[in-house]
């Protein structure tokens, strides 16, 4: 899939050609990813390597090539890295936690929306100072793998805001590490008995039970954020729509990792939405019973 942003880039660049000009084009890579890297809970300063990887992991994410489009520079995905060192089982093995979050520009506005905020708190490596870090899409590796993982699958994301379903491509490549990864036994892949593994959100993403829910992705920034400052109570009404989706979509599927994601990521959003306009009671009632955890928020809407 041709990424929706870059059509307007080429248009902008053929008119330039056909004027006479020759327009400088910057291509880039995909991501404009920053990373910070905390390993203040690890004691000893046997530790201090770690501070390396806060420049090495964001070259990772942001100088490999991870798909076949072309992007110009402002168009890259703007997206955020946490890596949270919380145990070291030795001098090289560790325990950490890792918060990946993508933004999406609105159209028309300088604001961005978050499209979706990953927190995964079951990360185990091995990393020794100097170590490569080596993309290999068929070869699984604790460290490197789970960051090409969450690459794709964010990719996933950004492409299904952009066009019904077009994330699915950068979808089962993770998948297919997903696959490589439970195929080794590795640590925080498991599907059964944990309800927030990478494998289970993948398999969610692939299912086609929740294809529902991807689609709102789309309609909901393409058709809804998009258009909320020229016509905002018709974006609302997307928003709405989309949000009894997911209500219909809830009473089909048992888990819903996925589901609760798209509310921990969007609940202050939806709330400012709905805010002051004649549809707050309404999407109370349904956001109060889909996503009870962020109760307090939705209040506002009807306070």
């Amino acid at each position: 899939m041709i990424h929706n942003l870059r059509k307007t880039s080429a248009l902008l660049l053929f008119l330039a050609l056909v004027a006479g000009f020759e327009p400088t084009v910057l291509l880039a890579q995909e991501f404009n990813c920053r990373v910070t890297v905390n390993y203040r809970q690890l004691t000893g300063s046997s530790f201090d390597f770690l501070g390396e990887l806060q420049e090495r992991i964001e070259d990772y994410f942001n100088e490999y090539q991870w798909t076949e489009d072309r992007y110009l520079q402002e168009e890259r995905l703007d997206c955020n890295v946490q890596i949270i060192f919380q145990e070291s089982l030795s001098l090289t093995s560790f325990r950490a936690q890792l918060i990946a979050e993508l933004r999406r520009p609105i159209y028309g506005t300088s604001q961005a929306s978050t499209v979706v905020r990953l927190n995964d708190q079951n990360w185990q490596f091995q990393y020794a100072q100097g170590d490569p870090l080596i993309n290999d899409p068929e070869q699984f590796n604790a460290f490197t793998s789970v960051m090409d993982f969450y690459a794709y699958v964010l990719l996933g994301y950004d492409y299904d805001t952009f066009g019904e379903l077009g994330g699915a491509p950068h979808f089962r490549r993770a998948q297919r590490i997903a696959e490589l990864a439970q195929a080794q036994g590795a640590i925080g892949w498991d599907q059964i008995g944990s309800g927030r593994s990478r494998t289970e959100l993948i398999s969610q993403l692939m299912d086609p039970r929740f294809q529902p829910l991807r689609k709102v992705y789309f309609d909901y920034h393409f058709h809804g954020l998009d258009h909320f400052i020229l016509r905002p109570d018709e974006a609302r009404n997307v928003v709405l729509d989309a949000i009894g989706e997911i209500q219909s979509l809830y009473e089909l599927v048992a888990r819903q990792y996925a589901i609760d994601l798209f509310f921990d990521t969007k609940y202050q959003e939806l709330a400012a939405v709905f805010d002051r306009s004649n549809m707050r009671n309404t999407a109370y009632q349904i956001l109060s019973e889909l996503d009870p955890s962020h109760l307090t928020q939705y209040n506002s809407l009807i306070d």
